[in-house]
């Protein structure tokens, strides 16, 4: 799971505006909106599944907080070198 400021984040490395985000995971731009205001986890489970997996396909990944630091996402290796 990722929270709204991970979602925004993720959206900002990828160089996507919320509409172009909804475009990729065929939502609505209102519905992208809701849960970059309110999180994800106020939205179904479909539409959270949906997200995660364009932005994972597009070389985002979710970090969990640990010992290291807090939530955060990063751009795949290979996102950025391909």
């Amino acid at each position: 799971m990722f929270n709204e400021a991970q979602m925004r984040a993720a959206r900002a490395l990828l160089g996507l505006s919320q509409a172009g985000l909804a475009e990729l995971t065929a939502l609505s731009l209102p519905t992208i909106k809701r849960m970059e205001n309110v999180g994800p986890g106020r939205s179904t489970a479909a539409n959270v599944e949906a997200v995660r997996r364009a932005l994972e396909a597009a070389g985002v990944e979710f970090l969990a907080a640990d010992a290291a630091g807090g939530v955060g996402v990063r751009l795949r290796r290979d996102a950025v070198e391909g």
